[in-house]
């Protein structure tokens, strides 16, 4: 089941309908009732992978009262290791194994020595969502192990800290000190915030169905057949995936908001217009921002994070970008792709130039500086190469493509298909669209609620008609792979 579906279009009203007209008032109906219907949208996937689920959840939940009951800095120690360790193995096996096994066959290969890595590899399938639960588990073992938090003693609730269906195959990355004491907590419900998380919804959807699977047909063409195109078509393909990943990814975690605030529980922001950002720096503090502090607070900062000499903050910066590109997957291309970030990111971390850019673009004013507009369209051609990297299926193919894309017919015209310039039309209405609404939390927040009422309708009834019109095919979200 996902997002753009017809079984989540029937699902989330009935859940809706239930979780405040029948389970009004009991919060732990509502608890109970939201764990279930969490259960039931993983289990829709492959109700095998219930179990890795379930086997998470419960290790966290006992490891965690473990923890804080341990009468001996030696037992905290070996509850806290056995549930990082088995956390992280099952992530490790299902995610990383072959990746391993193939890596050292390749290497053993290379010095002359004959090792086939298919008698060793697994025939395993990735489970969704493994790498989002796993993180929700590991922040809340750590957090309990330095005392930041108490252990959950209800089990309910702390199934649907880990399971909670909007966030739970991908993102964004939520923390028990952020999402537990709204589970806890009574709701009633809000029209205006409901109104406000269908508005989200419609905005999620817009940027997925529309523009991310729009570009993505084109984005595809072109890297499957990248041989055959000049340097221009290339660059537009690779333009064409930059927008891809971002309306896919955002327009996930506008619907997982979205879909949470209908219910009473507000999630972490997990973008804020990255493509607007001035400088690689800021690029990173807007994009996949739950995953990023999650880094942040569990890795970068414990390493020493900036406060040691320089090389220990090239050191640490690196390993930072490392393990981001590793987490999205086991393939070269990934590690590639972070290490190039951390390539971007240090001549700004080394000039103290990293934190420049704070507040919001051209803040107050409908059209950016010169300087602004040349810091983002350079953040952006950055972005765009670093993208290579990540939609490439081979280290070999991103180095080709990027060879071939500057060695000839840059500035020639690209071959486009006639329905390409669709999806340009549309890729330009989002920019606008996100360009005016970028002060606000997501770009439909409070953009159009002052307009004249049949333009604002007119407006929402347009996006519906867009979505429907171009649903077409189901395509699944980008991170579900992660």
């Amino acid at each position: 089941m996902i997002f753009n579906s017809l079984e989540y279009a029937l699902f989330l009203p009935l859940i809706f309908g239930l979780y405040w007209f029948v389970a009004k008032k009991h919060l732990a109906w509502q608890n109970i009732l939201l764990l279930g219907a969490s259960l039931f949208f993983y289990g829709c996937w492959d109700w095998r992978f219930l179990f890795l689920l379930s086997f998470s959840t419960f290790l966290g939940y006992f490891t965690g009262i473990r923890i804080e009951l341990a009468g001996s800095k030696g037992w905290r120690k070996f509850w806290f290791w056995l549930s990082i360790i088995l956390n992280v193995g099952f992530l490790g096996i299902f995610k990383y194994y072959n990746f391993f096994v193939t890596s050292f066959a390749d290497l053993f290969n290379s010095a002359g020595m004959h090792l086939d890595p298919s008698s060793l590899t697994l025939n395993v399938i990735l489970p969704v969502g493994i790498s989002f639960y796993t993180f929700h588990v590991l922040s809340y073992v750590i957090d309990i192990y330095y005392d930041r938090i108490k252990s959950e003693r209800n089990i309910v609730d702390f199934g649907l800290f880990v399971a909670y269906f909007p966030l739970l195959v991908a993102g964004p990355i939520e923390r028990a000190t952020h999402l537990l004491p709204q589970i806890q907590k009574e709701r009633q419900f809000d029209y205006a915030k409901a109104v406000d998380g269908l508005r989200q919804i419609l905005w999620g959807l817009f940027k997925k169905v529309v523009v991310a699977d729009g570009c993505a047909e084109w984005a595809n063409m072109i890297f499957d057949g990248y041989t055959d195109y000049s340097g221009s078509t290339l660059l537009m393909g690779a333009v064409f995936f930059t927008f891809q990943i971002y309306c896919d990814f955002s327009g996930y975690s506008d619907i997982a908001l979205g879909t949470s605030r209908l219910f009473g529980i507000e999630l972490l922001r997990n973008f804020a217009f990255p493509y607007f950002s001035r400088d690689i720096a800021e690029f990173w503090r807007r994009w996949h921002i739950s995953l990023t502090t999650w880094f942040r607070d569990y890795l970068y900062i414990p390493l020493g994070g900036s406060k040691g000499g320089t090389w220990m903050k090239i050191r640490n910066t690196f390993i930072i970008f490392l393990v981001s590109g590793f987490w999205h997957g086991a393939n070269w291309t990934f590690i590639v792709w972070g290490a190039l970030n951390a390539f971007y990111f240090l001549p700004l971390m080394l000039t103290n130039s990293n934190r420049n850019n704070l507040e919001i673009v051209a803040q107050g004013r409908y059209i950016p500086s010169f300087r602004e507009l040349f810091g983002m369209l350079l953040t952006f051609f950055m972005a765009v190469i670093g993208w290579i990297f990540f939609r490439a299926n081979t280290l070999d193919q991103a180095i080709e493509f990027i060879k071939r894309m500057f060695a000839k017919g840059l500035f020639k015209s690209p071959y486009l298909p006639e329905l390409a310039d669709l999806s340009i039309a549309f890729i330009i209405f989002f920019l606008i669209i996100e360009w005016f609404g970028r002060e606000q939390k997501y770009a439909l927040e409070k953009l159009g609620t002052r307009w004249f009422t049949p333009f604002r309708w007119a407006f929402y009834s347009f996006l519906i008609v867009c979505i429907i019109v171009l649903s077409g095919k189901e395509q699944e979200f980008i991170y579900f792979q992660f």
